[in-house]
């Protein structure tokens, strides 16, 4: 009886061992270097800090496209993109190692290096920033190594000839390459849990929020009138639900703000630097203000909108106090994280309702909505006013400061442009013959929706019914009855009037300054 023995594994499977080992390895790198930023300072993560500078570095176009086109899953979108790259790089380091070890694990040791300069950039970091993607590669050059070393170097002989061979003479051992690759996998696996559970356990917004109580509006918003929604069905509510606001930022993960030592300085072309803390702030006398968010990213007919009841402090007593000189013009707003943003003074010194917020829509700011202070600003795209997590406003000059979005194109001053949306029926959808219920919202914040009209084909404009209004602030929905729609395939199209004229139908991009154009749609009649 012969002696079984296994096929030595051939150039291909030695290749994607080795690709593997790649993989494992940067696993391994970025879940220890996640668990090493948990423990000392979670935003010198090393993957979330390249992301965060790929995100600074991305071209305006293409971040409108993601924005436009994925929405709020951009930063998912984003994370699965690095994430393709990131294997890719580690699968190719993998097959390196196998014939050049050293170069292998300079090429680990500068992608971290990367990773670390790319940490200590990020606005908020301490001086112990580069160590996460230190720490992290030397556990990845560590293993690489040890797995490769299964694929290279001889077996010794046990004098067994019995023994089954993993592989035949200085090819891989198999055997030893799994059970190695094995344990890389566990601690790999070991160390992203224990992150995910050490940065829950360090999380201070989450649990200060549970327990944060908001004082009752010295000033309490009006009640919103009776038809205030659309009556067609299907149309988004009124207000917003928190979970369904949308969120657009440049924060990749949410900062986690401490309450208890959050404060907010206005400083700069002021007589007197005003520093608030969030006590200071609640033991004020807050209002409440329904008002419509747009992002200046938003499509013609997007959804990235939404109305929700806010309350705050107004941002113009706390610059009375400060007294601003009268040179300035602009107040540039810092979040924790770094962002900037532009906002014409004016706009935050007259008497509509910009406001540090601190509630929204009956309960404390969701973390990721800007807990614990945000600023709301209406009648401006969120770029150049709605900055989240503010920490410091300073008052200054559009001719001697710029801000994160106006560096990259975007115009400095962002006032929102009159628009309208149909939201029944959706897009090629497809609609009984007969009346059909159509519906929407228009909004042209701080200025106010004085009608909307429908066009079916290249019919004529017929007047919708306008739900009440709330205030000049909040979008206004609409509802309009298409009577005796024909079988096959129909255009429709809605226009909004502001008190000055027809929203314009001239079809412009978001940048520099938002989209234009009237919302176009085709329905298909059954």
């Amino acid at each position: 009886m012969g002696v079984s023995t296994i096929s030595p594994p051939g150039p291909a499977t030695a290749r994607r061992s080795a690709g593997i080992a790649g993989l494992l390895a940067a696993a391994l790198t970025l879940t220890v270097g996640h668990l090493v930023a948990a423990i000392i300072d979670p935003d010198a993560s090393p993957f979330i800090a390249l992301g965060g500078a790929v995100v600074d570095a991305t071209p305006t176009w293409l971040k409108d496209f993601a924005a436009s086109t994925f929405g709020t899953a951009d930063k998912a979108v984003l994370f699965l993109c690095m994430a393709l790259v990131a294997a890719a790089l580690a699968y190719g380091i993998g097959l390196l190692a196998v014939k050049r070890p050293t170069a292998a694990a300079i090429a680990v040791v500068v992608l971290a290096g990367v990773c670390g300069v790319a940490a200590m950039g990020r606005a908020g970091t301490g001086m112990l920033a580069w160590l996460p993607a230190l720490v992290g590669a030397g556990a990845g050059v560590i293993a690489l190594r040890a797995m490769v070393e299964t694929l290279n170097g001889p077996r010794e002989d046990t004098g067994d000839e019995l023994d089954e061979p993993s592989r035949d003479a200085g090819g891989p051992d198999r055997r030893s390459f799994m059970r190695s690759a094995t344990v890389v996998g566990v601690v790999a696996v070991a160390s992203a849990v224990t992150g995910v559970i050490v940065s829950a356990a360090r999380s201070t917004a989450s649990r200060a929020r549970d327990l944060l109580q908001l004082p009752a509006p010295a000033v309490p918003a009006p009640p919103l009138p009776d038809g205030v929604a659309s009556a067609t069905e299907g149309v988004e509510p009124f207000v917003t639900p928190n979970d369904d606001f949308y969120r657009i930022d440049t924060a990749l993960i949410v900062p986690d703000v401490d309450p208890a030592a959050w404060t907010v300085r206005v400083h700069g072309l002021v007589e007197n630097e005003v520093e608030l803390n969030l006590d200071d702030l609640l033991a004020r006398d807050l209002i409440e203000t329904h008002v419509t968010l747009t992002c200046v990213s938003n499509p013609v007919g997007g959804d990235l909108i939404g109305n929700a009841l806010w309350l705050g402090l107004p941002i113009r007593e706390v610059l009375a106090e400060a007294v601003p000189l009268p040179e300035a013009d602009m107040v540039l707003s810092r979040s924790i994280d770094g962002f900037t943003a532009s906002t014409p003074i004016e706009v935050l010194t007259d008497d509509r309702d910009a406001i540090f917020a601190v509630g929204m829509n009956g309960e404390p700011l969701p973390t990721e909505h800007g807990f614990p202070v945000r600023m709301v600003v209406p009648g401006l795209y969120g770029y150049v006013s709605a900055t989240k997590w503010v920490v410091e406003l300073e008052v200054t000059r559009f001719a001697d400061a710029t801000a994160y979005w106006t560096d990259r194109g975007w115009s400095e001053r962002g006032p929102i442009k009159t628009a309208s949306r149909i939201s029944v029926p959706r897009p090629s959808a497809h609609v009984s013959a007969g009346d059909v219920a159509v519906g929407g919202a228009a909004w042209a914040q701080h200025r106010g929706i004085a009608k909307v009209e429908l066009q079916v084909d290249e019919g004529p404009w017929e007047e919708a019914t306008l739900a009440a209004e709330a205030t000049v602030d909040t979008w206004r929905q609409w509802s309009w009855t298409w009577t005796d729609a024909q079988p096959g395939q129909h255009t429709l199209r809605s226009r909004a009037y502001d008190p000055d004229g027809v929203q314009t139908s001239t079809v412009e991009g978001v940048i520099p300054d938002g989209a234009t154009g009237w919302h176009t749609i085709y329905v298909y009649v059954d």
